[in-house]
């Protein structure tokens, strides 16, 4: 089976969960005999893992014809896409783009990112989307989010081919309810033409169901997982303070609750000053908490060490006797996962997906900020208690896999195709 992938971000260039899961679910499914991926992205940059995927540059597939010699595109997009890729696309432009801005290859420029023009590049994208559809050979489209939706549509469009979207997050998780419009509109239209939808909890399938009037039998459930660790990274050096170190990591916004956070740690830190706090992470809520955390008078115990990627976060971890995920809604939230296979035992919130799934680690409603401060106070000053999250946690987080994902996802496609 042959399955065509838009998505948004790919390892190692992300910037939150979305780039992860995408990568390891799409790992976990190509294990699977016979299953080829085809996997779209805004912006290559030639340094993505290419064993289990055919990663395609919407930035290298050419939306308006441009007589080119073959060494030529080989000098330009050589060490990101074969150019006799780049020639089969440029044969099936339908329309005549040049009035749009591309490039020497008549090529759309995508910055990789969220830009301020970030609606106007999710439209480039689907116009993009068009060309790959009537040049590649598949079964099925499958598109990670809702910035990838206008794409999946269009391809289904020219092609007559089933959509499946994967609904990572929606604009309710995003905004606390205080929904843009036009994302609820992009989302609600991505959710109406596909055939059927993929969400990555229960929490996240009943959102689609209840804010989006969704038909629940067009709506399954696949939850995350975690892609295994080399012993490089599960052995990775990190300094160790003398203190006992609490971590929060990822996006500072407002889903991710970093305020009830800053007030845990206020709390814990009125009984056991021997104790740091570690909010890393960028957002718009950062300069907002480093505020709060000096109003606290904590300012000496907490610290901002900014975005972590790839090799950072598990360094990080290994430094921290404790991870907290205090999100306000949270589709699924990998990075606990991530915390548990480093040993790390973990508080999260009973608002998030992965709550679900996980057993061996402790839960607190994200504004119980009384509970969420015992339960650190618990993990740092009984031994026993730590050693027991930390081991039965590691055994838990073994048994989650992307394969196992992976395979759900594909009875899926065999059902769509089928029906």
């Amino acid at each position: 089976m042959k399955a065509l992938m838009f998505g948004w971000e790919f390892p190692p260039h992300i910037l939150g969960g979305l780039g992860t899961a995408s990568y390891g679910l799409t790992q976990g499914m190509a294990s699977h005999p016979g299953m080829e991926i085809s996997f779209v992205i805004p912006k290559p940059w030639g340094d993505e893992d290419r064993s289990f995927a055919q990663i395609i540059g919407a930035s290298q597939v050419p939306v308006a014809w441009r007589d080119v010699s073959r060494e030529y595109v080989e000098s330009r997009i050589g060490k990101l896409m074969d150019p006799d890729l780049y020639f089969r696309l440029r044969d099936h432009i339908y329309a005549d783009f040049n009035y749009m801005a591309t490039n020497d290859l008549g090529c759309i420029e995508f910055s990789g990112r969220y830009p301020d023009n970030l609606l106007e590049e999710i439209n480039n994208y689907s116009i993009m989307a068009g060309v790959v559809a009537r040049t590649l050979d598949f079964d099925i489209i499958h598109s990670h989010d809702w910035l990838t939706y206008p794409a999946g549509i269009h391809a289904k469009q020219v092609t007559g081919k089933p959509l499946v979207i994967h609904v990572h997050a929606t604009d309710f998780d995003r905004s606390r309810g205080n929904v843009n419009p036009t994302v609820f509109g992009i989302e609600l239209d991505g959710m109406h033409h596909a055939d059927h939808i993929i969400t990555v909890s229960n929490l996240t399938r009943n959102t689609v169901i209840e804010k989006y009037g969704i038909d629940p039998a067009k709506v399954t459930t696949v939850h995350n997982a975690v892609i295994p660790l080399s012993p490089e990274l599960i052995n990775i050096e990190a300094p160790r303070s003398k203190d006992k170190v609490v971590t929060f990591l990822g996006r500072i916004t407002m889903q991710k609750g970093p305020e009830y956070f800053v007030e845990a740690a206020t709390k814990v830190l009125k009984n056991n000053h021997n104790v740091r706090f570690v909010m890393a992470g960028s957002g718009d809520m950062m300069d907002k908490m480093i505020r709060l955390a000096a109003e606290r008078g904590i300012a000496d115990r907490f610290h901002f060490p900014g975005f972590q990627k790839g090799a950072e976060v598990y360094k990080m971890l290994k430094a921290s006797d404790v991870y907290v995920m205090p999100s306000v809604s949270e589709p699924f939230g990998i990075s606990p996962l991530e915390a548990m296979q480093m040993g790390v035992p973990s508080i999260i919130s009973k608002q998030s997906g992965c709550a679900e799934i996980l057993d061996n680690v402790i839960k607190t409603d994200y504004w119980d900020v009384d509970a969420m401060a015992d339960a650190i106070h618990a993990l740092i000053s009984y031994p026993a208690l730590h050693k027991q999250l930390k081991e039965d946690g590691i055994a838990e987080v073994n048994q989650i896999t992307w394969d196992k994902a992976g395979a759900k996802v594909i009875d899926i496609y065999n059902k769509v195709i089928n029906k």
